[in-house]
């Protein structure tokens, strides 16, 4: 039961139909898709994050196209007025993230399986929390998704540096949706004064000298005392599984060591 010719516009359906054991369903994927890795060696690539092939998505003759986010809109649109069934995620939130997976997993017949992965992540989530009851001095961090303009994390980033025992400086924009929304100057990172700094800029490598350098900073307490990491976008950009598997553990271990 359940769409049989699946294709994943963004590579959190993928990893969680892989999960699930139902990576049959799946007949295309997006080029950036990194997790599983043999999804990449496996399924045929139809997308970047904006633009899509049409004409090799409609080849592939699919009977549910999914996406995330309003960036892909259009590419959501140019589908569904060629017939496509099309549907697209918008989550910000863990819980959000959480619920998503959990209709991915309906979806394709696994219910069951993909409440008893969920649920796995939520007394995860629990356990950091009691633990991070006994962290004395949580630190302060800056993480920075984007380079110019300068980006500060979206919601499940910031709810994810809580979860790792952190302070997001600029939780306050959290609930921001859109990225414009959550553009910072400098000199709010330098009032900010991080400890630590996270870079992981949505798809490209960070530049270290740029943030070393940059002229603003140079009094914070990540740049004096060189706490600046580079994450991979695709465990911390990636609204599912690699969240929880990887994303959230990596925060901790920047944090407090591994």
């Amino acid at each position: 039961m359940g769409p049989e010719r699946i294709i994943c516009l963004t590579e959190e359906p993928t990893e969680m139909i892989y999960l699930l054991g139902e990576e049959k369903r799946i007949v295309g994927i997006s080029v950036y898709t990194e997790r599983p890795k043999r999804a990449k060696e496996e399924k045929t690539k139809v997308s970047a994050f904006i633009s899509g092939n049409i004409k090799k998505i409609l080849s592939l003759e699919p009977d549910l196209v999914i996406g995330f986010s309003d960036i892909q809109g259009q590419l959501a649109k140019d589908l569904i007025e060629r017939g496509l069934n099309v549907l697209i995620f918008n989550q910000r939130s863990i819980s959000e993230i959480l619920s998503n997976m959990q209709i991915i997993g309906n979806l394709v017949g696994q219910s069951e399986k993909a409440k008893s992965i969920t649920d796995g992540w939520e007394k995860q989530i629990q356990t950091w929390q009691k633990e991070n009851e006994s962290i004395p001095t949580k630190p302060k961090v800056f993480f920075q998704e984007w380079d110019e303009p300068m980006i500060t994390g979206i919601q499940w980033v910031s709810e994810a540096i809580t979860l790792a025992g952190g302070i997001d400086c600029f939780s306050h924009l959290k609930d921001r949706k859109l990225a414009k929304d959550r553009i910072i100057p400098a000199l709010a990172v330098a009032d900010a004064n991080p400890d630590i700094y996270v870079g992981s800029w949505c798809g490209k490598a960070m530049d270290w000298d740029w943030v070393r350098n940059k002229p603003e900073w140079q009094s914070t307490g990540f740049i004096r005392s060189n706490r600046i990491y580079e994450m991979d976008p695709s465990i911390i950009l990636q609204p599912g599984p690699a969240l929880f598997l990887e994303g959230i553990p990596k925060l901790r271990e920047l944090f407090f060591g591994p």
